[in-house]
Parts: C-alpha cells; sequence; structure tokens
C-alpha cells in the first residue's frame, strides 16, 4: 500500500470533527460499558438458566444423566457467547478510552492507539459476520441437498 501523506492531502481533523470524535467516544464508552454488564449477566445466568430450565414439566422427567449433560452444555454455550460477545466491547472501551485522551491531550500516540481498537473492532465483527454467513449458506446447501434427496 503506498504510503499516503495526509498533510499534503489535506486531509485534517477540523474542531469540529475533533468534537464529533468526542462524542462518539463518550457513547462508545457507554456502550462498551453497556456490553461488559451485559456480559457479566450472561456468565451469571449460564449457571442458573440450566439448572430452572431443566425443573420444567417437558425436561423433569429426563434421566439424570442426560439432564446433567445438557445443564452443562447449555452452561458451555452461555459461557462462550458471553466471552464471544466481551471482545467487541473490549475493542470499543479501549477506543473510547483512548480516543476520550486524545482529544483532551492532543496526543497523536493516543489517537492512532484508538483508531487501532476501533479497527480491531469492526475486523472482528467482519470476521464474525463471515462466519456466521458460511454456517448459513452450508445450512441451506445441506437443507436443499436433503429436500432433493427425499
Amino acid at each position: 500500500m503506498e504510503n499516503l501523506d495526509l498533510l499534503s492531502n489535506d486531509l485534517q481533523v477540523t474542531p469540529q470533527g475533533l468534537g464529533y470524535l468526542a462524542e462518539v467516544a463518550k457513547w462508545g464508552k457507554f456502550l462498551a460499558i453497556m456490553g461488559f454488564i451485559l456480559c457479566g449477566i450472561t456468565v451469571a445466568l449460564s449457571f442458573f438458566v440450566p439448572v430452572l430450565l431443566t425443573q420444567l414439566p417437558p425436561y423433569n422427567t429426563m434421566s439424570s444423566e442426560f439432564s446433567s449433560t445438557m445443564k452443562i452444555a447449555m452452561t458451555i454455550i452461555y459461557l462462550l457467547l458471553a466471552l464471544l460477545f466481551f471482545f467487541p466491547c473490549f475493542y470499543l472501551y479501549k477506543y473510547s478510552v483512548k480516543m476520550q485522551s486524545a482529544v483532551k491531550t492532543i496526543s497523536q500516540e493516543n489517537f492512532d492507539e484508538s483508531l487501532m481498537n476501533m479497527k480491531s473492532m469492526f475486523k472482528f465483527y467482519g470476521i464474525f459476520t463471515i462466519i456466521i454467513l458460511s454456517f448459513y449458506a452450508v445450512a441451506f446447501i445441506v437443507g436443499i441437498v436433503a429436500a432433493a434427496m427425499r
């Protein structure tokens, strides 16, 4: 990739742009903290929901071995979902904190680190989206093949 000199291309962060970045950082920090709270709630639920669910009438007649396996599987799934959701929240939080610092101190280093964390967050979401779309494509193909075999 060609190394561009932003100053020679007249790309600048204006005071208005700096204000937008400061506001985005505030909202980003709020959303990241809410995401961390949801991750914590998901972790807590990972231990309670499987136990409560197996007490419901359709499930309480299952064998204890299957019930234990189901509880463990559900706990693991909840914990994995919390871990998966943690990373974009973490990158968003780091972006927000560094951007708030960069705006206050006019620090190029904090500004660059902030943008690096924003890139990481979007990269994570992009890769995750590709993985989910791939699963959908495979499921669609398996569905078509299964329907054709009938």
